[in-house]
């Protein structure tokens, strides 16, 4: 009707009723448009002004999930279909065909905005779901994308069902003949959501874990656990993308069992020149009985030493006859009890300070201990100041750490050849 009064008044005006028509049409729908931006907009503002800060002034902290989620928000681009819908038949009524491919576009229109707020909804459960300690354990955000991805899937048949005029049962119908085809696009996504599933329900990744997979280049914090991928952001800020099925066909070190354990492992030795070694004379032994640490040690193991030597009756004027402390083997007794006394050593966890076999380097004393602090700069303090001390207090027991001859050494070593050539 308005459409009709429309064209009747241009072709008053003396235009051509063809012309007429079309400017009358066009000017409807621009004014169906105009409508529709206008209904959006204060719907928005609706909700923005109204609905948004009753939301954030309550007392519970889930629902402010619906706002940063924008879930209320996108239910505004709801309202101008819901104008077009109810205003179309009035101002079009005339042009049927018209009407009729308006209704396709709106229908179309609000499968889109159905898609759109089905994905901020389940945005908002998986956030919900990470708050919750449980979640934190087993991130859904592996089974949300492949829950967005069956959604999209099936929404996009709706909407070429809208476009051709077919019933949706005859695209899922068709599905079967085209199998192959979307095993294939969608192989990364199926191997993902399979992935993700064991490893949630095997608890093997979660974000903040420190993961090593050398075969991948990866060595560092994981910041995302995804459908298709895993993130890593290595120690040197570097990100490595990780095939999610990855995880599961090869591979990998997690370290959460040292942070959640409270310990990280010190294994390292320090290399003892052989010809250093010797048993304790007199003098070392009075040297050694002036160290605080070594008295319960010494105690017990020179009264042992003392009954055992008297009931075998040797001559005990040479060093070798008879049981003799040795100086390396009161050094390991030094470093078990330094250790043992350490504030930042976690006591409760392995401690053990063993000889390894001899090398072309000297003979090998190992500190096996767990400090009691897994953060890595404080690590890396602690060991470091454990072999600051070890390696200073080796000249006190007569020890020296095994170094290899340097440039300087062996320069030293050829002057001291040429001056006894020369003499």
């Amino acid at each position: 009707m308005i459409t009709t009064t429309l064209a009747n008044w241009l072709i008053w005006l003396q235009l051509t009723p063809t012309v007429a028509n079309l400017i009358a049409v066009v000017v409807v729908v621009g004014a169906l448009v105009v409508l529709a931006l206008l209904a959006n907009f204060l719907a928005k503002r609706f909700i923005v002004h109204i609905i948004h800060p009753f939301i954030r002034s309550s007392a519970t902290q889930w629902d402010d999930l619906l706002v940063q989620n924008a879930v209320i928000t996108r239910f505004s681009h709801l309202v101008p279909a819901i104008a077009i819908y109810l205003l179309a038949p009035v101002l079009l009524e005339q042009h049927a065909e018209l009407l009729s491919l308006l209704q396709v576009a709106i229908n179309t229109y609000l499968i889109v905005i159905a898609l759109l707020i089905a994905d901020a909804a389940l945005n908002f459960f998986c956030d919900i779901w990470q708050r919750n300690p449980v979640g934190k354990r087993y991130p859904a955000k592996t089974f949300i994308q492949a829950a967005k991805l069956f959604i999209n899937l099936i929404g996009l048949i709706f909407i070429l069902s809208v476009i051709l005029g077919k019933s949706p049962l005859v695209f899922i119908s068709g599905l079967g003949a085209i199998t192959a085809i979307l095993l294939l696009v969608f192989k990364d996504a199926i191997l993902g959501l399979v992935a993700g599933y064991q490893l949630a329900v095997n608890n093997m990744v979660m974000e903040g874990d420190w993961l090593e997979m050398p075969g991948r280049g990866a060595d560092g914090d994981v910041i995302d656990v995804s459908l298709t991928t895993v993130k890593v952001r290595n120690w040197d800020l570097t990100i490595t993308t990780i095939p999610t099925y990855a995880l599961i066909s090869d591979s990998f070190k997690n370290w959460r069992g040292m942070s959640e354990a409270g310990g990280r492992r010190i294994k390292r030795a320090i290399q003892i020149d052989l010809r250093t070694i010797r048993f304790a004379d007199e003098q070392l032994l009075w040297r050694f009985q002036r160290m605080r640490l070594l008295a319960p040690y010494l105690s017990g193991k020179l009264s042992d030493i003392q009954a055992h030597n008297d009931s075998v009756g040797d001559d005990l004027k040479e060093l070798i006859n008879g049981r003799r402390l040795t100086n390396v083997g009161t050094f390991r007794a030094y470093c078990l009890a330094y250790l043992r006394n350490h504030p930042q050593i976690h006591q409760e966890m392995t401690l053990l300070v063993r000889q390894l076999s001899p090398t072309a380097n000297g003979l090998p004393i190992e500190i096996y201990v767990f400090t009691n602090d897994t953060a890595w700069t404080v690590y890396e303090d602690i060991q470091s100041d454990i072999f600051d001390h070890l390696l200073s207090v080796l000249p006190e027991f007569g020890l020296s750490a095994y170094q290899s001859p340097s440039g300087a050494d062996l320069e030293k070593a050829g002057a001291s050849l040429q001056g006894v050539v020369s003499t």
